[in-house]
Parts: structure tokens; sequence; C-alpha cells
């Protein structure tokens, strides 16, 4: 039988070995992530050519992540791959693996056949399909080379096709975080009742050699003494825990006052005013207060005399839940705005439009005069109102006034961000907060945290167990990928909050639907 084209040939550099496995790389893996041709250590790797064909239709989208990695992707094969015979034959690639791309002959000519091959045909006649003809050219290197072939895919659909096709497939793990076996999002570390009063008094506590094993720098615990007293702490390395430094309540200009409600919060609410946290990200169901408590402290700390930050910017995804309405019209603030509405919904809580007298919002009792007298100051300093088309300001019937946090928008204290049009930027003394972050892919989340410019600080918030995303999961979603890597930095913390604080509804909603 002659030599058929895409087979092994007597002089490939494919290796043969019980322990060396083939993997078939799918399209969405290369796109989910160009380098990943040099994670799979010394393993043989496969690429069918309907990859290369499927790459080259996605690569015109000019501002998609997408068709960035579809030409990244593009630009690493031909360095390479330089040549048809060492796209063939493969190459070796600089982790001791080696790389080649794959052509079906089965494909090319009806007529030849093999067991494999009928059993495809049986299971998914449709090979007019991408995702079969790949699933077929991971058939045919299953039958030529003797080490296991594995299809390597993050379409679950296509996983499910090839194992019923008697083809091993599994997910893309390199950037998956290992599975989560914690149940509680913090620590209890048992204390004495004179170590509990020696730090009470002191402020800080040497824990031990034995508990300091097991936590990680910034890391948030609750001490707890023989007689059931307990205090929260922060792991700030050798052996060394300190008190939380946490006010009574936080304000912005003119708003409310906002306290934490619960020990998490008070977690949450230590890392957003502390400055030697650069980057922190929280995780939270909905109405846990990650989006209220994290523009009331930055809003806190801009407006203040000596503040570290010259405003507040605020940025999500644009992923929508159930089926897209398509384009929105206007500009890009217009377009921005339906995705940005929670945040115009927690500015109005901050600081309404009308006195709120509901308790929740009360941390103690304020002197109010000093309060009016620093807002009005601060305020003095915004620019005035717009006038509608009439000339009027608002009043007298005419168009009501700007609500208070518009101001705020408008002067450029608080901006917000397209994501879409962040790379190339550098954001220097800004309170950066990514919103849904879950949703992005760690290499998205990797261009916004590499635009933080020094001064600036950039707080990553969102539901692990809520995502829309296809092209990410629970474990391999950018704001887990994100803790995960960055745990134990200096710069670095991670808080978990897990009681619901917007409603009793809310609350049962998120645990029992």
């Amino acid at each position: 039988m002659e030599k058929l084209r895409g087979a092994p040939a007597s002089h490939s550099r494919r290796r043969v070995s019980g322990k060396i496995k083939t993997f078939v790389l799918d399209t969405n893996v290369l796109l989910h992530d160009p380098e990943s041709i040099f994670k799979f250590e010394d393993n043989n790797l496969a690429i069918p050519v309907e990859v290369l064909e499927e790459l080259d239709s996605i690569k015109t989208e000019q501002s998609t992540e997408r068709g960035r990695n579809a030409r990244r992707v593009h630009r690493i094969l031909q360095e390479l791959l330089p040549d048809s015979r060492s796209m063939h034959e493969g190459v070796k690639l600089p982790n001791g693996g080696t790389l080649s791309v794959i052509i079906n002959p089965y494909l090319m000519d009806p007529a030849r056949t093999s067991p494999a091959m009928q059993r495809l045909r049986a299971i998914l006649p449709d090979l007019s399909k991408k995702d079969n003809r790949i699933i077929a050219a991971a058939l045919f290197v299953q039958e030529q080379f003797p080490p296991p072939t594995v299809l390597v895919t993050k379409d679950v659909n296509v996983q499910l096709k090839a194992r019923a096709v008697g083809l091993e497939s599994e997910d893309y793990l390199n950037d998956k975080v290992p599975e989560d076996v914690e149940e509680s999002s913090y620590q209890e570390i048992g204390v004495s009742v004179h170590e509990m009063q020696r730090f009470c008094s002191e402020g800080e506590f040497d824990i031990g050699e034995e508990a300091a094993r097991t936590l990680y720098q910034n890391e948030y615990v609750l001490l707890r003494s023989d007689e059931g007293k307990t205090m929260p702490a922060r792991y700030y390395g050798d052996r060394c825990v300190r008190r939380l430094k946490v006010p009574d309540f936080v304000k912005a200009p003119g708003g409310m006052p906002i306290r934490a409600r619960n020990l998490e919060q008070q977690f949450f609410m230590d890392a957003l005013l502390d400055d030697s946290i650069i980057m922190l990200t929280c995780f939270g169901k909905a109405g846990t207060g990650k989006t209220l408590l994290s523009i009331a402290c930055a809003l806190h700390q801009t407006h203040e005399d000596h503040s570290r930050y010259d405003g507040l910017s605020i940025s999500r995804p644009v992923i929508a839940l159930g089926k897209d309405i398509g384009f929105l019209p206007g500009t890009l603030e217009e377009k921005m705005k339906p995705w940005l509405q929670p945040y115009y919904d927690a500015l109005e809580v901050l600081i309404p439009s009308k006195p709120h007298k509901d308790p929740q919002f009360a941390a103690m009792k304020v002197s109010k005069k000093k309060h009016k007298k620093h807002d009005e100051h601060f305020f003095a300093q915004l620019p005035p109102a717009l006038p509608n088309h009439n000339g009027h300001v608002g009043g007298n019937g005419s168009t009501p006034l700007i609500k208070p946090y518009e101001r705020l928008l408008r002067s450029g204290l608080v901006e917000i961000e397209a994501l879409a049009f962040i790379r190339g930027r550098s954001i220097a003394r800004r309170f950066f907060i990514l919103d849904e972050a879950q949703q992005l892919t760690p290499h998205e989340v990797k261009t916004v945290l590499t635009r933080i410019s020094e001064g600036s600080k950039i707080v990553l918030i969102g539901d692990p167990t809520q995502i829309d995303n296809p092209y990410v999961d629970s474990r391999s979603n950018g704001l887990v990928y994100a803790h995960n890597r960055m745990k134990g930095q200096a710069l670095a913390a991670h808080v978990t909050l897990m009681k619901g604080e917007r409603s009793k509804l809310a609350e049962l909603a998120a645990d029992l639907l």
C-alpha cells in the first residue's frame, strides 16, 4: 500500500513511547491560549488541517480577542513550521515534544476506509461539519500511531461525540485551578484567653509555626479563644497576625454612611482601604455587597484631601445573559450604560437624590455639620450642571436637576471604561473596579492587570458560579485564575463573601434556586 499523505514516514520526528501521548488540538484550545502549543511537556502534538481553516476565518476579527489569538497562532505556526516537509514530518518543540499538521486521507478519498472511519460515518454521518472532520482526523492519528491519542477541546459536545466513537477526549487543563475543597471562606485559629487578651491590647500576635504553615500572606482569619470569644485578623507573614483596620463607616461625598454588616464584609473593607494591597479579588454570590462596598470604599478614598487616587474607574465585560438584543445605538457612554446600570444603582444608593433614613446605611450618629461642610466644599470644585436645550438647569417645572452622582461622572472623578479599548492604556492613580471578572479568560484578565500603573489599585469581583461565557468555566475563568496565581503575594489579597445582605428574598433565591 502506498504511503498516505499525513501518515508517519520512516524519518518522522514523532516520538513513540509507552509514556508519551499524542494530543490532537481543537481550534478553541488554540484560541483560548495561543501558547498552549508549548504546554504539553514532551508529548506529541497534532493539529488537523481543518483547524487551520477555522483559524483563517477568525483571524479577520479585528476588535476581538479571538481574532488577536488566531493571528498569534498563525505567527507561532509559521515560525515552527517553515516548510511543507516540517509540517508533515513534524518538528521538535523547545519543551521536548513534537508538532505536526494532520491531513486525513480518508476524507480525501471516500473509497478508502477503516474500521474506525466506518464507525465514525455510522455515528456522525455529516462530515461537512468542521467538528466531525476534526474528530475524524483524531481517529486517523489514533490508528496510525502507537501512543495513546487524546483529543483536547473546550467544547463539551465535541468531547461527548469523540467518546461516542471510541476516542479519548478531555478539556484543556493547563490554566484550570485545582478543585476547591474549602467549604469556609476563612480559617479559624484557636488561641488561649491570655493570647486573645494580648492580641486585643497589642494589635498583633504570633500564631506559631504550626498554624502559620496553613496560611498564605494577607489571608483573613478568625481568632477564637477557649471561652468562645472571637476577633478577626489578617496574616502578614512571619507567623504574625494583626488586627483589622476597618473604620466605623465609609462615606461617599454627599452620600450615606456605609458600614460592614458581617465579618466577611469587614475583611473586604480592610483590603479595600489598605494601600499596601494593590490587587484584590473577591468571590461572592448575588447580593453579598461586592459592588456597593467596592464603590463606597473607592469614593471614600478618592474624595479625601490627601487621597492616593485621582478617581474611580469602573468596567465589566460585555456578555449578555440569555439571547442578545443586538447592537446598541449611540455614543460609547450610551452603549455602555445598560451594561453598567448596576453601578448607577449603587451610586444612587450611596449618593441618593432624596434623604434616605433606612438604618441599613447608618453606622453611627455622624456629625452632620462636619460632613455637610466637607461635602459642600467638595461639590463646589466640580463643574456646574449642564443646561438643557432650553437653557434651564432644573426646577420651576423644567427639566429636573441632575442626580448628585452624575456630577461625579461629568467631573471625571468616576469614569466608565470599555474593556474592548483598554489594550495599550496605562492606568495611573486610579481605583479600578472590574466587575463580573468571572466572564473573562485568564489572558483577558492578564491584559487588564498589565495596564495598572504605579499608584493605582484594581479590584476584581464576581461570582464563579454564574458564567455566561462559553469559553470558560468555574475553574478556568480569569477571576479564579488570577486569585490562584497571585495568592500569597505581598501586594495581593482575596476575600470570599458568603452572606447575602440585599434582602431576605435575594438571599433565599441565591441559595435555593
